[in-house]
């Protein structure tokens, strides 16, 4: 991947997996960001963002302070954390400010290898998919960059990024049915391979978070919440890095993925949302009580396992080729502390101590009776039971078993 000179306008088009089919353009002036459909697609009738990129001719445009003048379903095409990180540095590193690149530039170099079916052209982004990747080295990688020692491996983990968001270090890989082969995997792939992403600790993490988020993505899918395959690479140090396949690809299959936070513009490092803004969500667009009730368990789940940082970006949706919505497989599962303390989305206005008077009120107000709400606290309960021994088999550390076993709301 090389730097060129900034883009005035970015095709985009929708790839489930059989060809291209052309969205709109977006254009820059001044740096506000225009949007409009293609006629074409208008007749097809598909919402790619219903509720704030309504389907209609003519220019759109929205206000610079939530996504810099992007709509969000593009905004979400677009990594932030640690991939704007990346990105910036390696701006910085040939003397180019952030501040000179727009939304734009940086779609141009997500091009084809984002996550979801949107692609964008011109596309700056890297294809390269052959080589073998050491999560090893792409740990050890990953903290230089954060300790702003190393500038020479920049674009290597800015094309194993693609557009992932969030703070912790992560990679697009390529892996293989043993797991003991692993490859680039932000662009297309071997057949014998399947996509999947791969995290690293941050600074703060201990280096057993890893295995923490495993334990939780096992203890939910017990509890009966839709989670991708999930496994625990071997690392040097500590436990292992924690992976999960990726839900937006399916062999050549493509799903466009739009996240609550764009979905509704809601910015998701000002807490704003409530699980019964996510039930209501559930419901209007997929139109499917089945699709609501997966979203409650999911709320039961990050309430009683004290996963707080449940902001509106960690909870997304999956639209087919025939424009048909439903409720992603849950992601960014593990025990964290949400902005000072609290639940990132509350329940039922209740932030600090969220429990199961809570929920059940949630679920009579999605018109969830109460023996299935009961039914999924209880599940949810009896499998977060089985914490410390998991903890212990994974090689949690003893301190952190102990932390986690006090904040889990069992009874």
């Amino acid at each position: 991947m090389t730097f060129v000179k900034s883009v005035d306008e970015i095709k985009v088009a929708l790839d489930f997996g059989t060809k291209q089919i052309a969205v709109g353009r977006l254009a820059i002036n001044n740096r506000k960001i225009y949007f409009e459909y293609a006629l074409d697609f208008i007749d097809r009738h598909i919402e790619i963002s219903p509720f704030k990129l309504p389907l209609q001719p003519g220019l759109q445009t929205f206000e610079h302070r939530l996504f810099e003048g992007l709509p969000g379903v593009f905004n979400d095409s677009l990594p932030d954390g640690w991939g704007r990180l990346l990105f910036d540095r390696l701006a910085r590193s040939i003397n180019i400010p952030s501040s000179a690149i727009t939304p734009l530039d940086r779609l141009s170099y997500i091009g084809t290898n984002g996550l979801g079916a949107l692609v964008f052209e011109p596309d700056f982004s890297s294809h390269d998919q052959s080589d073998i990747v050491s999560l090893d080295r792409l740990a050890m990688e990953a903290q230089d960059v954060l300790r702003g020692e190393s500038v020479d491996v920049l674009q290597e983990l800015i094309a194993l990024n693609g557009s992932s968001a969030g703070a912790r270090p992560k990679a697009l890989i390529g892996v293989n049915k043993s797991h003991d082969h692993i490859i680039h995997g932000a662009s297309e792939l071997p057949g014998d391979f399947e996509p999947w992403m791969v995290k690293f600790p941050n600074m703060q993490d201990g280096s057993d978070a890893g295995a923490i988020e495993y334990v939780y993505a096992l203890l939910a899918k017990k509890s009966g919440i839709d989670i991708p395959d999930v496994y625990l690479f071997p690392a040097e140090v500590g436990p292992g890095y924690f992976a999960i396949k990726r839900f937006d690809r399916d062999g050549l299959r493509r799903y466009h993925m739009h996240t609550a936070c764009g979905l509704l513009h809601s910015d998701f490092r000002a807490p704003s949302l409530d699980y019964e803004d996510l039930l209501n969500l559930t419901a209007i667009l997929t139109r499917d009580f089945r699709e609501i009730e997966k979203m409650f368990r999911l709320a039961v789940f990050n309430v009683l396992a004290h996963n707080r940082d449940d902001h509106s970006k960690n909870f997304s949706f999956l639209m087919d080729e025939m424009g048909q919505w439903r409720v992603a497989p849950a992601y960014d599962l593990t025990f964290s502390s949400g902005p000072g303390g609290e639940q990132s989305t509350t329940v039922i206005g209740e932030g600090r101590k969220p429990g199961i008077p809570h929920l059940i009120k949630l679920a009579k107000e999605a018109n969830i009776s109460e023996a299935k709400a009961l039914e999924v606290i209880e599940s949810t309960q009896s499998s977060l039971m089985l914490w410390t021994d998991l903890a212990k088999k994974y090689r949690v550390t003893s301190e952190n078993i102990e932390l986690i076993r006090q904040h889990l709301i069992t009874e």
